[in-house]
């Protein structure tokens, strides 16, 4: 039960002359629709997971059209489903998180590109390039180089947006190239407006089936020896149509005066950098405020393949040109370069010497950049006076902070969620080692990646999603003592059945894997997978609404056994002591082979999306609500803190000591917590001080109940003032 995106999905049904207002992702699954797309898949990875999102949920709506809608098992799957455009005249559109599901899909793109496609086929790839949330910082763009892909980075404007997908279908089908619409994370979160078409119902569809398949033609495959003719028709044909199609449509930008007093400069800029470039130039005194450019800029929208001719008649008026490029290496300047070297132009180029080789480029960095452009080629321009008072003052800023700050700010590093089912897993496997010794842990993508962060900072690699197990594989023989394999139950689905388990398997593997079955694929929005628990009522007598629902889907229980997994133990992850005592036995079991730990624990968000209307209605019913609160008993609290260093929790945190005669703070759990256990198990498994309670917040309690609680209320008075 992912999140629900019923407004979204009525503006996906929005026609002609009507205005959508909302971010770039949404608008771009809007304009999917206006194109005629005949068939959507993908897999889910920030910053592009709502696009798919919003298209499963609306598959009533895109049934009557005759759009279908695929969940992938994995990026794989969903760029082979490109293949129905090889031979077809339909448009297909797929998505995945930037150059990471990139390289997972680039065996089914590579045969794609070679014998190309007659109807558009588009790759809508989030990029959050600088944005620290994919496993690496590469660039999609040498992909698109290597295999002849159109690299689209549209400028993050709504309505311009709308339009390169549009155009994207049009240039991918005039050039017979799958083309990639690379969507920069500020894209993807633009806010904005734009008017609406009415949605394309595609001639071809579910609902308009073909009547007979297309006829055998084998120079559309990807297969010798044809593939080295498709290789010429790439340079020959593909290359020369989409250039021309780029200057006919009009796709690339030019802004600003090339007759104003700074048209011997100019700028080349990726699309998708446009909005801080401009914002930088104001800074600089070369733009107003709305944004109206000084300087000759030339906007790649699509910045590969980049036009010679583009490129040669923006360069040849000018003494100057900065190329603003993020990321390394710098290959649209090096193209840039080229171009002019042989067309023989003396054009000054500039880049990666004035701006940064590797980061992010945001408005300070561009801005230092443009300063030391203008520094060498305007030096009397009044924006060099502008730009170094910013600067100046940006910096001003930040010295202030830290003399306020007196000393530097802790390090705030991610964590799990507050009742987090995989956060147990880790205090037990960190009680394990105390017994164990050390263990080599093979860490994976997913939620359970931060439990490399501390407090429990295990994990010494990650290799790809599903690929803990089979990253283990050549450290394991080496190891005097086996080896862990950290893996999620969305990883398992993705990768690690075949690429792990399988090969484990087949090789005799002497490992341990552990494998967290949450029921979804939490870390991208809780999409519900092969392994997602049945639903059942809530309003049923039996149902136990606060339970775990994990236990009634036994799909990879069977999986594993299917292939022949003999070790195989499943342990409510909250079972600390449970969960250590089935490590230890995994480790040190006389059994060679792989051994297989499944830690059974919903997720917490998708507990809570249960929890919390079911617990509206009941108060809204006036009827009993059993709230569990965890706290900590001050009088016994002995200020060790073990507690906090091995669950994490961020709910149980650090007050002052109520005793003025000791100094040490106690532990103390805050109103976040959610009753999940995990500091009370903690201090049974680990022998802490016994100084965590279990209460309950009854509200519209029994008749009973009142009656006991005021009989005991005199009770309890008496019983504190005896003890004191």
């Amino acid at each position: 039960m992912e999140v629900q995106f019923t407004r979204e999905i009525e503006q996906l049904r929005l026609g002609a002359g009507q205005v959508f207002h909302g971010e770039g992702i949404l608008a771009i699954t809007k304009a999917l629709l206006q194109s005629g797309v005949s068939y959507v898949g993908g897999y889910q990875g920030a910053p592009v997971s709502h696009l798919l999102d919003v298209l499963v949920q609306a598959r009533p709506y895109l049934e009557t059209l005759g759009v279908q809608v695929q969940a992938c098992a994995n990026e794989a799957s969903a760029a082979a489903m490109l293949g129905a455009s090889i031979h077809y005249p339909v448009r297909g559109a797929v998505t995945w998180k930037s150059v990471v599901g990139t390289n997972v899909a680039s065996d089914a793109l590579s045969n794609l590109a070679s014998p190309g496609v007659r109807g558009g086929a588009l790759v809508i790839v989030g990029d959050d390039y600088g944005e620290g949330a994919s496993v690496v910082q590469e660039r999609t763009h040498a992909f698109a180089m290597k295999s002849t892909l159109l690299l689209i980075d549209p400028r993050p404007d709504l309505p311009w947006m709308v339009h390169m997908v549009e155009q994207g279908f049009a240039l991918s089908e005039a050039s017979s190239m799958p083309a990639i619409l690379q969507l920069r994370i500020r894209a993807c979160h633009v806010r904005g407006q734009f008017e609406c078409c009415d949605n394309v119902a595609p001639a071809i569809s579910s609902r308009h089936a073909l009547p007979d398949p297309a006829a055998f033609d084998y120079s559309r495959l990807s297969h010798p020896p044809v593939i080295f003719s498709q290789e010429k028709l790439k340079v020959d044909e593909r290359l020369p149509a989409a250039r021309q199609a780029i200057v006919d449509r009009g796709l690339n930008e030019r802004l600003g005066d090339d007759a104003g007093p700074l048209s011997e400069l100019g700028i080349v800029v990726q699309g998708g950098l446009t909005n801080a470039l401009v914002r930088a130039m104001q800074l600089c005194g070369l733009a107003d405020g709305l944004g109206e450019v000084s300087l000759p800029v030339l906007v790649l929208n699509v910045t590969y393949p980049l036009v010679p001719s583009q490129i040669e008649s923006f360069c040849e008026p000018r003494r100057a040109v900065l190329v603003v490029e993020e990321g390394s290496p710098e290959f649209i300047e090096l193209e840039i370069a080229a171009a002019l070297r042989r067309a023989g132009l003396a054009t000054a180029l500039h880049g990666k010497g004035d701006l940064p080789a590797a980061g992010e480029y945001t408005v300070e960095v561009l801005a230092r950049g443009l300063l030391a452009f203008l520094q060498q080629h305007a030096p009397d321009h009044p924006g060099i006076e502008l730009a170094q008072s910013w600067l100046a003052a940006v910096q001003a800023q930040r010295a202030a902070a830290a003399r306020m700050l007196e000393r530097p700010l802790p390090p705030r590093p991610p964590g799990f969620c507050t009742g987090c089912p995989e956060r147990p897993v880790f205090s037990a496997l960190k009680l394990a080692q105390q017994q164990l010794g050390p263990v080599h842990v093979a860490a994976d993508i997913g939620c359970h990646a931060f439990g490399t962060f501390a407090p429990f900072s295990s994990g010494h690699s990650i290799l790809g999603y599903g690929m803990s197990l089979a990253s283990s594989a050549g450290v394991g023989p080496l190891m005097q003592r086996r080896t862990l394999a950290v893996m999620g139950d969305g990883g398992f689905w993705h990768n690690g059945l075949l690429s792990g388990v399988q090969s484990a398997l087949f090789n005799g593997n002497d490992a341990v894997l552990l494998i967290f079955k949450n029921g979804y694929t939490s870390a991208t929005g809780t999409q519900e997978i092969l392994s997602s628990p049945h639903a059942q009522p809530d309003d049923t007598p039996d149902a136990d609404v606060a339970a775990s629902r994990t236990d009634r889907n036994h799909t990879i229980e069977a999986a594993l056994q299917g292939l022949g997994v003999q070790w195989l133990r499943t342990v409510h992850s909250y079972r600390v002591e449970a969960m250590r005592r089935t490590l230890i036995d995994a480790f040190e079991s006389p059994f060679k082979g792989l051994k297989v730990i499944i830690a059974e624990g919903e997720c917490q968000l998708e507990r809570q999306r249960r929890l919390r209307p079911w617990m509206a209605r009941m108060l809204q019913r006036r009827e009993r609500v059993v709230r569990v609160k965890y706290g900590v008993d001050e009088d016994v609290c002995t200020g060790d803190h073990a507690c906090m260093r091995l669950s994490g929790c961020p709910t149980l945190t650090l007050k002052d000591n109520p005793d003025p005669l000791k100094i040490d703070p106690v532990a103390t759990v805050t109103e976040g917590c959610v009753g999940c256990g995990l500091c009370g198990e903690n201090a049974h498994a680990a022998a802490l001080c016994p100084s965590f309670y279990r209460g309950e917040r009854v509200t519209h309690p029994r008749w009973h109940e009142r009656a006991l609680h005021a009989l005991g209320a005199p009770l309890r008075r008496w019983l504190m003032g005896a003890t004191r």
